[in-house]
């Protein structure tokens, strides 16, 4: 049989260290899917193209490594845009393979036409059509080279007349793909007038994200030598919060702590490898307002969120490094100390909202469940959380400790992502402790993974947070000064749909249950759901949330709303007490 093009992708794959592809067979992808039959790699049954994508995505993020998903021609590679735009704009190395219908036909209205080509443009930085075999090899390179160096998510449409067409080029595929992570050093210029504003500056905050996951010890070494409080977006949480003197939280919609203060209240702000999109919550370049500075390996990402003074395209740790030896000590650290005093206060003037009293108090208490399973989690568990008020959870009680990751649709926003980011992610690792934290909502748009799960028996825990409502959608409504519209439904047994699947599952109702249950799931050996009822109104109608904070999303509003218990945050603000000098 002569060897054809789906082959020598397959192939190509196998050389790159693909181990398998998510996805539904099909039609016009059955040819590439046979060719994977006859390969080592595994075909991941998904129910849900959409669960293809996320789940390529969160095994990318976890790995560093090419991960793979796929869909046919019409609407199941259609089904494939969600994920792929949130692993795009997370910045994952994946590859899909979206078959199209028979090459003669295009453009004919033919059944099941669409054009993924133009479809998938806006999701990924490499999209092209074979439109030969010959073509489709070099192609082929080409997307791999453009994902594993950065470029965001690849596509290749691939009509399914083509799959079977016989291989003609082989050149490419034996090329060597580059997937190393080079270093951007500044500009000196650029470097030397940051330089300058530092030591010019009298108090200094620093705000950290994603982009400075490689340099945490470069950054609190530069806040040692200038003494500034160093808040986080919540991309950087996982990197940079855990054992840090200097920590003040984090700003933003789920913002909680001094963070927002000390960014604005500092004479200089230097954004460290964040792209926050938030620009309510950062100073605005006012007269008379907060100068500041944005270090980002992408030059394109500065200054399109607020005005920025100083602007350093290079890699953080680089940066830091380049700048540190110049840099002039402070010895004045008043500033550092107010916001630390100011954080532990914030904190712990909420903690006692959700911790004192809480076996009495039912509906649960969601903060009070994500606490508790933190607390029994691994050291080196990996979380997902849906969008919505699973984010806030998250973002408040997931304690990093250097070990753990924690994985989100945190830049595309999409409902749903947590369950199939988690069968990514334990696919990625079937040894590893993977816990998702599941709104009721998404859950239900895609309950079918709950199969996916069960089908290779994945060890994955899924928590579901059961209050019965779109709880972030009611809380933008309230915000608004709108009242909640259709946010609430009625009450769904989501233990008993488990159980139908032949899933364990547990329902909790009563806060003593609540850590029995979280330990006995993250004992068991194999998938379980837990599904927790929680109060519909959590955090949606705060006690000091005035009628002028209803008229508008204010920050202050925001940072009123979202005022909330935050774990084991308050012990490190605690601690971080000890390092303010007693009169």
């Amino acid at each position: 049989m002569a060897r054809t093009y789906a082959d020598q992708l397959v192939d190509t794959l196998e050389a790159q260290g693909v181990k398998r592809i998510y996805g539904l067979v099909g039609d016009s992808l059955n040819p590439i899917v046979d060719a994977v039959r006859r390969s080592s790699i595994e075909w991941v049954h998904v129910h849900n193209e959409e669960s293809a994508a996320f789940a390529a995505g969160a095994e990318s993020l976890l790995t560093g490594e090419l991960a793979v998903c796929a869909g046919s021609c019409g609407p199941g590679n259609t089904h494939l845009i969600q994920g792929l735009y949130d692993s795009h704009r997370n910045g994952a190395k994946v590859l899909a393979l979206a078959s199209h219908i028979p090459s003669r036909q295009i453009g004919g209205q033919f059944f099941q036409e669409t054009h993924p080509e133009i479809l998938f443009k806006e999701a990924s930085g490499y999209c092209e059509m074979v439109n030969s075999a010959d073509q489709g090899a070099v192609i082929t390179h080409n997307a791999i080279q453009s994902t594993m160096a950065g470029n965001g998510v690849s596509v290749l449409v691939i009509p399914g007349d083509l799959a079977s067409a016989e291989a003609e080029n082989e050149q490419f595929t034996e090329s060597v793909i580059s997937a190393g992570n080079p270093i951007t050093f500044p500009d000196p210029a650029e470097a030397a007038a940051l330089t300058q504003a530092i030591n010019e500056a009298e108090k200094v905050t620093f705000f950290v994200g994603a982009g400075a996951r490689y340099a945490r010890k470069e950054v609190l070494e530069l806040a040692e030598k200038v003494k500034a409080p160093v808040g986080h977006a919540l991309g950087g949480k996982m990197y940079i919060q855990y054992d840090n003197p200097f920590d003040v939280g984090m700003s933003g919609l789920l913002g909680y702590g001094a963070a927002h203060d000390a960014m604005n209240e500092a004479d200089l702000l230097i954004l460290l490898g964040t792209d926050f999109p938030y620009a309510d919550f950062l100073p605005q370049g006012g007269p008379g307002d907060t100068k500041v500075a944005q270090v980002d390996i992408n030059g394109a990402h500065i200054g399109r969120r607020t005005k920025v003074s100083y602007p350093v395209t290079g890699d953080v740790a680089a940066t830091i490094a380049n700048i540190l030896p110049h840099v002039e000590e402070k010895t004045d650290r008043s500033f550092l100390d107010k916001m630390l005093k100011q954080h532990h206060k914030k904190l712990t003037q909420v903690i006692d909202a959700y911790t004192s009293n809480i076996e009495k108090m039912t509906p649960l208490h969601p903060e009070f469940v994500a606490d508790v399973i933190d607390e029994e989690a691994a050291q080196d568990a990996v979380f997902t959380v849906d969008t919505g008020m699973c984010n806030v959870w998250g973002a408040r009680y997931i304690t990093p400790n250097g070990q753990r990751e924690q994985i989100g649709s945190f830049r595309h926003g999409s409902m749903a992502n947590a369950l199939p980011h988690a069968i990514g992610a334990q696919f990625a690792d079937r040894d590893r402790q993977v816990i998702s934290f599941n709104g009721d909502g998404g859950l239900a748009m895609l309950l079918g993974e709950l199969l996916t799960v069960k089908l290779h028996n994945l060890p994955v825990k899924t928590f579901v947070f059961n209050n019965s409502s779109l709880g972030m959608v009611k809380l933008e409504m309230l915000v608004e000064g709108m009242p909640e519209f259709e946010t609430d439904h009625e009450q769904l047994n989501f233990a008993d749909i488990a159980a139908g699947m032949g899933i364990k599952s547990i329902r909790v109702e009563k806060p003593k249950e609540v850590r029995k249950a979280v330990r006995e799931a993250l004992a068991y050996n194999g998938p379980v759901l837990v599904e927790f009822v929680t109060d519909p109104n959590a955090l949606s109608i705060p006690p000091t949330l005035s009628i002028d904070q209803l008229l508008g999303f204010s920050k202050a509003a925001a940072r009123t709303v979202f005022d909330g218990g935050v774990g084991h945050m308050v012990d490190m603000a605690a601690s971080n007490l000890r390092n303010i000098p007693r009169p």
